[in-house]
């Protein structure tokens, strides 16, 4: 079985949290919106962003999640190619969760959500 160092191993469920909280705080602000505006042209949109903000977190918590397991089941080492494709998705989701949380955000203060 393949071993990523602790260091690492550490990042992935950092990521991967921060990845659930984003998820849970979209789903609740689309919720939100919807049970305290209703659904309307402007509502929407709104809670379209928040769909995709909680799609594109699941998304890469997936993906991270293959890719530990692929890692994990590999032997007698994961391949670079695959530990590459480690570094390269935790590189993309460092870059994309200030994004992420923005949107959130951003809904939370366009319609006072607390």
């Amino acid at each position: 079985m393949a071993k990523l160092p602790i260091e690492i191993t550490d990042t992935i469920n950092s990521l991967k949290q921060q990845l659930l909280n984003i998820l849970e705080e979209a789903t609740g602000n689309e919720f939100t919106i919807f049970d305290n505006f209703g659904e309307s042209e402007t509502t929407i949109h709104y809670m379209e962003e928040m769909s995709n903000v909680a799609n594109e977190s699941e998304s890469w918590f997936n993906r991270l999640s293959t890719l530990q397991l692929r890692i994990a089941k590999s032997q007698p080492i994961a391949t670079r190619d695959l530990l590459d494709l480690m570094s390269q998705t935790i590189a993309q989701i460092q870059a994309r969760i200030p994004a992420l949380s923005r949107s959130n955000q951003e809904v939370k203060q366009d319609w006072n959500i607390l």
